[in-house]
């Protein structure tokens, strides 16, 4: 992730970041394992149940196990 207009723009990380600060605030919380668990979970949350529009309506888990690249011949 780097700063808006360099080749290291990640609207996708970008996203993320805007979803996390969104759900679980800007709170200052009381010691560093609690921020810590915070993240966590939600991290837990937004990879195995939130529904992604860009993923045809599913979980970030679930597409990365159902992906499947496609096989390219050899010539």
């Amino acid at each position: 992730m780097g700063r808006v207009g360099s080749c290291y723009d990640n609207a996708v990380a970008e996203s993320f970041f805007a979803s996390l600060k969104a759900e679980i605030g800007t709170r200052v919380f009381a010691t560093r394992a609690d921020a810590r668990r915070a993240v966590f979970a939600y991290i837990t949350y937004y990879n195995r149940n939130r529904l992604h529009s860009t993923l045809n309506r599913q979980t970030p888990y679930e597409a990365r196990v159902c992906y499947c690249p496609p096989i390219a011949l050899a010539a």
